[in-house]
């Protein structure tokens, strides 16, 4: 039954949008898995996609897929560069991973304009200023 099913809760592990300067000093934005556990987490998959409205149209990204081999114990992961031009729709991230043989999954979704200036802090786990999931 549903009730013997027991789904491990996701600890520990998180996502964040940062801004960093590309080669020619613009700025780039990019999306890392952080694992803040004592303990590396294995075949993480992400799956990411956008969607929304804009002036009362729907819109909608494709779907990415990602694989993440191993990501280190307290160690990060870039999953993929984001374009500033979605930042208006939800963002959202599926991450599924293995700890032994248990798997994990969790959905973060960045909400719509709450990747901006504003809302930018130090994440001292990637040494940069972005937007860390919560």
């Amino acid at each position: 039954m549903m009730k013997d099913i027991e789904i491990p809760q996701v600890q520990n592990v998180t996502l964040a949008v940062v801004r960093e300067k590309n080669n020619l000093m613009q700025d780039e934005w990019r999306v890392y898995l952080i694992n803040n556990n004592d303990f590396a987490i294995e075949n993480t998959l992400v799956a990411s996609k956008g969607y929304g409205e804009r002036n009362g149209e729907e819109q909608r990204t494709s779907t990415l897929r990602h694989f993440l081999q191993t990501v280190p114990a307290r160690g990060s992961v870039m999953i993929e560069p984001i374009d500033a031009g979605v930042f208006h729709l939800n963002n959202e991230y599926w991450v599924s991973y293995y700890i032994g043989r248990q798997i994990y999954d969790k959905r973060f979704v960045f909400v719509p304009d709450s990747i901006k200036e504003d809302n930018l802090s130090f994440i001292k786990e990637l040494d940069k200023q972005g937007v860390l999931h919560s």
